[in-house]
């Protein structure tokens, strides 16, 4: 009888893994184990999640895997996301690691720098050789020198080749090869070993900071939430750390502190500050019965609140989950660069040699190439000989090519569009998903919670001749206050929103399939169906044309008989949004078609299509039927439809879209079965989610273009003896922060509507 397969994840923290390049090498490597049966990396958190059978398998085999590929692992945890380690101490540590490698190889080169110039140009310098050759070992062969150098044999070892090892290539053969000036009058390489390791250091510094502050987001989200929360246990307060909470607990929430975990107020009223969560800065009145997000601010009022949800499922830690699986997925368009750069190492190398072997047989054939450059670029020199410009363009070659910004192309891109989503209340899972949003042809929006509010509302009062509208009102809401029926609790709270006094109600009855009736201030009044008046011999036919307008129009109108006279009616209905006419608007704008889907009769679905303006309407359909509507329109539209909607019946057909869009008030199932989540139930949002789509892959686009322009250019530049093995440094350095730099310029782009 066989072993049990027992599956198990574990996280590990991998400072080093800074691009798509790096995730790559390290996912191959791990792969190569036994038992391993799902593997994700994270380049903006740099971890790795892999999951495996811990009877063919240990954790520490899976970091060792990591550690063979040339990448130091910081910390390995099982992949409890209340337990998962928070990775802004690691970066810090990783900064602060290669800012100590930079100084100390920066110090001597800086040293060699300010003697090579007289040694070269003025008065050589007694035991140059000598001096630079010292100064220059710490940097080529200690210190960042040799984390690099390890790196990229143990990348060899394992048969793969990371960007290290085009590096130690580039520094190590240069520093040997000036030694033989000891024994032999030659031109000095050691200097160029020592300013490639030096901008190496430099670019591994700089890229450190930049990719931190493009990853911002995620680290701004973890630091939010409260730490400690003060807890009313047997009848005391308690502080106790927000890790310790369990569900059920009363929390005390003081004016200014921040709500400790997710939870609904039992008691008190106040404002709460929810920008993190929605992104608008306007407080939103809270009081009892109303749900609280964790890590939201109170502004003013004392509030007991009992905490609903602590841990991994509160809504600040499925937002960081969420904006964590986009900075960790892949965008499409990147499998064909992936595939490329994996081969770009080993094509790099042998373009190396090549071009070292061609200076060496052919030299005199391409010596019209330099004396040509010679014109303009000052570092050329036609009159060296074919070995050193062999070597120079070798080394050259290896420098310059360094994928690093292909790598960073798309993954520092999604990281701040991702992190410029979350700051906007607009949660996107996938990379897929931004490319395919941009493309959206179709929107199709659910009515109820979409475009509606979702619950009934007050929308019309009409009183009969010489009748006082708040009077009735008062009467009608005297009455419905008995009822349990959200369309006459809409009545009671519109009263009361109006500052209008409900007085109690005597001898409540409900009427089935009628209405309600009771006894106001002595009177009986009846509020309901024509059918109740009828029963009870009460004219209404000065009413009757509204009652027939508003039921033409999708409203539950309702008459008011006070005694047995008919004094008015009340007209309820599920009202549209604020924002969906201007969203839909929008969405024309963008050359999108707008189509409404509703399980409500086609009467209510014209009235609501006629105020927002949707293109078509597909009214009385069933939860099951959406699905079949959503098929249709990709057969009309291509794969290039988005499904909108906030119920559990609307997650099959989020599923079914092209991009499924949840509304983040909805039910959760809705939430995990969609593309994108909107944190705050409005309309507008979906535009700014398109808006960020288009921004972003613009962004990868542009990213992707330039790190193959620049390899693809400055090969064969190189190749040709026309590039000096420093400048192509600093210009590998120059392309990776200018990758870095123009995803950064998503901030500038006009998401927000």
């Amino acid at each position: 009888m066989g072993t049990v397969a027992k599956q198990t994840t574990v996280l590990l923290t991998v400072p080093g893994m800074g691009s798509d390049h790096c995730a790559g090498l390290v996912s191959t490597s791990i792969r190569r184990l036994d038992g391993v049966s799902q593997i994700e990396t994270n380049i903006a958190r740099h971890r790795v999640t892999v999951r495996f059978d811990a009877t063919r398998l240990q954790p520490e085999a899976v970091r060792s895997a990591v550690e063979r590929a040339g990448y130091d692992v910081d910390n390995v945890s099982d992949d409890h996301p209340a337990r998962a380690p928070q990775d802004s101490g690691s970066e810090e540590r990783y900064l602060a690691l290669a800012t100590r490698r930079l100084w100390i190889a920066g110090v001597p080169a800086a040293l060699i720098m300010l003697l090579m110039v007289p040694h070269m140009f003025w008065q050589p310098v007694p035991g140059y050789l000598v001096i630079v050759a010292v100064l220059a070992f710490p940097v080529v062969f200690t210190n960042g020198g040799w984390a690099t150098h390890r790196s990229a044999w143990l990348s060899l070892k394992n048969r793969t080749a990371n960007m290290d090892v085009l590096i130690s290539l580039g520094s190590i053969p240069p520093y040997l090869i000036g030694l033989i000036g000891f024994v032999y009058p030659m031109t000095s390489f050691i200097e160029m070993a020592a300013s490639i390791m030096t901008f190496h250091l430099l670019g591994r510094y700089l890229e450190t900071r930049a990719k931190g502050r493009a990853s911002q987001a995620i680290r701004k989200l973890i630091t939010l939430g409260a730490k400690t929360a003060t807890v009313l246990r047997d009848g005391r307060e308690v502080e106790l750390p927000v890790a310790d909470l369990l569900v059920g607990d009363v929390m005390l929430v003081r004016p200014g502190a921040k709500v400790p975990t997710d939870g609904e107020i039992i008691e008190g009223v106040s404002h709460l500050d929810e920008s993190i969560a929605t992104g608008e800065s306007v407080p939103v009145e809270k009081g009892p019965a109303d749900a609280v997000i964790g890590a939201t601010i109170n502004k003013e009022g004392l509030l007991k609140v009992r905490a609903t949800s602590i841990g991994a499922d509160t809504f600040l830690s499925q937002v960081i989950r969420l904006v964590e699986q986009a900075q960790g997925s892949k965008v499409p368009i990147q499998e064909f660069a992936d595939r490329v750069t994996g081969q770009f190492v080993p094509a790099v190398i042998g373009v190396s040699v090549a071009s070292f072997f061609m200076w060496l047989w052919i030299g005199a054939s391409l010596q019209p190439v330099l004396d040509w450059g010679a014109g303009f670029l000052p570092w050329v020199d036609p009159s060296r000989t074919p070995l050193v410009v062999g070597t120079l363009s070798a080394v050259a070659v290896l420098v310059i090519a360094c994928p690093c910004a292909l790598g960073l192309a798309t993954p520092t891109a999604l990281m701040v569009g991702s992190g410029i989503g979350a700051e906007r209340g607009v949660l996107i899972r996938s990379g897929e998903a931004i490319q395919t949003l941009k493309d959206v042809k179709v929107v199709v929006l659910d009515k109820t919670g979409t475009i509606t509010q979702g619950k009934p509302a007050l929308t019309d009062v009409v009183v009969a001749a010489g009748v006082d509208e708040a009077m009735l009102l008062r009467v009608a809401a005297a009455v419905e206050a008995g009822s349990e029926h959200p369309l006459g609790q809409s009545i009671v709270n519109s009263a009361r929103e109006r500052g209008i006094d409900v007085p109690a109600v005597q001898s409540f009855r409900a009427v089935t399939a009628r209405g309600v009736q009771g006894e106001v201030d002595g009177q009986l009044v009846r509020v309901g169906s024509r059918r109740m008046l009828d029963e009870a011999g009460i004219s209404y036919g000065a009413l009757d044309e509204a009652l027939t307008r508003f039921e033409k129009e999708g409203k539950t109108a309702m008459l008011v008989a006070i005694a047995d006279q008919a004094v008015g009616i009340v007209a309820v209905a599920d009202t549209v949004k604020p924002d969906s006419k201007a969203a839909v608007a929008a969405l024309h704008a963008l050359g999108i078609k707008v189509v409404m889907v509703t399980g409500d009769n086609e009467r209510t679905a014209r009235h609501i299509a006629a105020q927002v303006g949707v293109d078509e309407i597909m009214a009385g359909v069933l939860p099951e039927g959406k699905v079949d509507a959503i098929r249709r329109l990709q057969g009309q539209y291509g794969e290039h439809v988005a499904m909108v909607g906030d119920g559990i019946n609307d997650a099959p057909a989020l599923k079914q879209a092209n991009v499924g869009i949840a509304i983040g008030a909805g039910a959760d199932v809705a939430i995990e079965a969609a593309d994108v989540t909107l944190v705050k139930g409005e309309l507008t949002r979906v535009v700014e989610a398109i808006r960020l789509s288009k921004a972003t892959f613009s962004k990868i686009v542009q990213n992707l273009f330039w790190a193959w322009f620049y390899n693809v250019a400055a090969i064969p530049i190189a190749a040709l003896g026309l590039l000096h093995p420093m400048i192509g440094v600093v210009a590998m350095t120059a392309s990776s922060l200018s990758v870095i730099g123009n995803s950064l310029l998503l901030r500038r782009a006009p998401i927000r509507f």
